[in-house]
């Protein structure tokens, strides 16, 4: 039975998708659940006075991720996708356990690099590719990556209040209880996985692709800020924002809803009209932008709660678009391996984001992390701005532009 090339999503690739971004939702709301409280919370706690240290574990997931993300994603394709995402996802929840019965700084550490080494973003992904034709593949790109900007704004809202009801420990048993969730949503909600093609691509081939390694630069990039902005925001909302850790949501909730209002027709613009490029840019942009406020005009709350608004359009919007142009534009056989490096370079920008971000901190103050962090975004839309995105949809027939 043939299937017209431009009908509607089956039930089974949303159910594949819906699935996918959930697990995808459930364990990142995990990790970015400690992003807005764990630099004040380090305080409380032996060896967190250093605010290096503190980077590092904030950061810390992001190594072993960077590490395994192409391990994982070529064990997915000998082993199958489904082993290999439980297998991930059990030492997530041996790695959030660590940390919630941790005592000290250093033990969290251990227990964040453990999480990371469930790298199951490459495999998942991969998986994604495999439940969807390739007309709807963008679609359950895009939901995906909405689901890490959407759970990223919810952890900003509700990290806040969860400290104040249940502490540190209390969320990181929480991020335990949602990875076993994942597990079940793979098991009973994602489709059985057609068999797995034998890769035909290499490597070398994706490092060599220009258009790839842009892309693979800029989600580098965008974690890497994400990640430093998060080692300093939260101390700045205490100190200079006079606002208590535990009503930060004051600020997070206004700023989130209010981002979703413009990044949604932001997408509905770039994947409708083919605006993919000057949509991307804006937001490439719009990061700087807000880097450079942080620099001029970090102080103060009402400040601190416009920049923070902007900043979640530009993540949002960047982050539901890039996963949907790298899979276009990655060759058939190249497909995981080209995920794996994008998934890589992700996880490097976590890590160094911490790391860097607690580095600079300590060493030079929150302007040297902002104007860095602008500088970064800077090189961004530079190489952005050589790129030619395919077109989102295919023409029909006999059209012209």
């Amino acid at each position: 039975m043939s299937v017209p090339a431009r009908d509607a999503m089956t039930r089974e690739e949303r159910r594949a998708g819906m699935g996918l971004a959930a697990i995808f939702a459930l364990r990142m709301l995990g990790l970015f659940l400690i992003l807005p409280v764990f630099a004040v919370h380090a305080a409380t706690i032996p060896g967190g006075d250093d605010l290096t240290l503190v980077g590092l574990a904030i950061g810390a997931y992001g190594l072993t991720q960077a590490c395994l993300q192409i391990a994982y994603g070529a064990a997915s394709d000998r082993f199958g996708r489904k082993p290999v995402i439980v297998f991930g996802l059990v030492l997530f929840v041996l790695g959030s356990v660590v940390a919630a019965m941790a005592d000290g700084i250093h033990m969290i550490i251990v227990g964040r690099v453990l999480q990371g080494a469930g790298a199951i973003s490459a495999a998942v992904t991969a998986l994604a590719a495999d439940l969807t034709r390739d007309q709807h593949r963008t679609k359950v790109m895009a939901m995906i990556g909405s689901s890490i900007g959407l759970v990223f704004a919810l952890s900003m809202v509700a990290a806040p209040l969860l400290y104040a009801a249940v502490g540190m420990d209390g969320i990181f048993w929480l991020t335990a209880v949602l990875a076993a969730g994942a597990i079940g949503v793979l098991l009973w909600a994602v489709p059985v996985a057609p068999p797995v093609p034998r890769a035909t691509g290499r490597l070398i081939d994706v490092l060599r692709d220009g258009q790839l390694m842009r892309l693979n630069f800029g989600v580098f990039a965008l974690h890497l800020i994400q990640t430093t902005m998060w080692v300093m925001v939260p101390s700045a909302l205490v100190a200079s924002g006079g606002l208590p850790m535990p009503e930060h949501w004051k600020v997070y909730l206004p700023a989130v809803l209010l981002s979703f209002v413009v990044m949604v027709p932001a997408v509905i613009v770039a994947e409708r009209r083919d605006k993919l490029k000057p949509v991307f840019n804006a937001a490439i942009v719009l990061l700087a932008i807000v880097q450079i406020g942080l620099w001029l005009f970090g102080d103060g709350l009402i400040p601190l709660a416009l920049l923070l608004t902007l900043f979640f359009v530009a993540f949002n919007v960047l982050e539901a678009t890039q996963p949907s142009w790298i899979s276009r534009i990655a060759q058939p056989g190249s497909k995981g391996t080209a995920l794996g490096v994008y998934n890589t370079l992700q996880s490097i920008g976590l890590f160094l984001g911490g790391v860097l971000g607690g580095w600079l901190g300590q060493a030079f103050g929150p302007a040297a992390v902002s104007l860095s962090c602008a500088a970064l975004a800077l090189v961004w839309l530079a190489l952005a701005s050589t790129m030619n995105p395919p077109p989102l949809r295919a023409a029909p027939a006999g059209a012209s532009r």
